[in-house]
Order: C-alpha cells, then structure tokens, then sequence
C-alpha cells in the first residue's frame, strides 16, 4: 500500500470506529469523540480521493467533513 492508500484506510476506519460505537450505544453523536473521528477519518479520506482524483468520493467526505466541522462549531457553542 502506498501513502495515498494509508490516507484512506486510515480516514474510513475512524469513520467506522465512530459509526461502530454510536451503534453500540457507546458514544452518543453529540458526543466530541464522536464528532472528531467523523471530522479526521471524513478529511483523511477526502484528502486521499483528493490524490486519487475520484470526485464522487470528493464530493462525500468533503460534505461529510462540512457536517462535522458544523457539528464540532455547535458542540463548543453549547459549551
């Protein structure tokens, strides 16, 4: 595996750790780990999509790492 494939492995497995717990009832999505490991793993991946060249996967996590951002901007306005 290359760097670019390390990105990606990388970013969509906090995707899943994240998913995983919030399943489980482990973590709740308002919860900051939550939200950091939405925000790190959707950026990691976009970034690797980005060296990929594969728009629709662009487009997803770039969307997907807005929406956490907005979720981590919230969390520290409720703070």
């Amino acid at each position: 595996m290359n760097g670019t494939d390390w990105l990606g492995f990388i970013g969509v497995t906090l995707i899943l750790v994240a998913y995983f717990l919030n399943v489980r009832n482990m973590v709740k999505s308002t919860h900051l780990s939550f939200i950091l490991l939405n925000l790190i793993g959707a950026s990691l991946a976009c970034l690797a999509s980005i060296l990929l060249k594969y728009l629709p996967f662009i487009i997803l996590e770039g969307v997907w790492a807005l929406i956490s951002l907005n979720s981590l901007i919230h969390y520290f306005k409720k703070g």
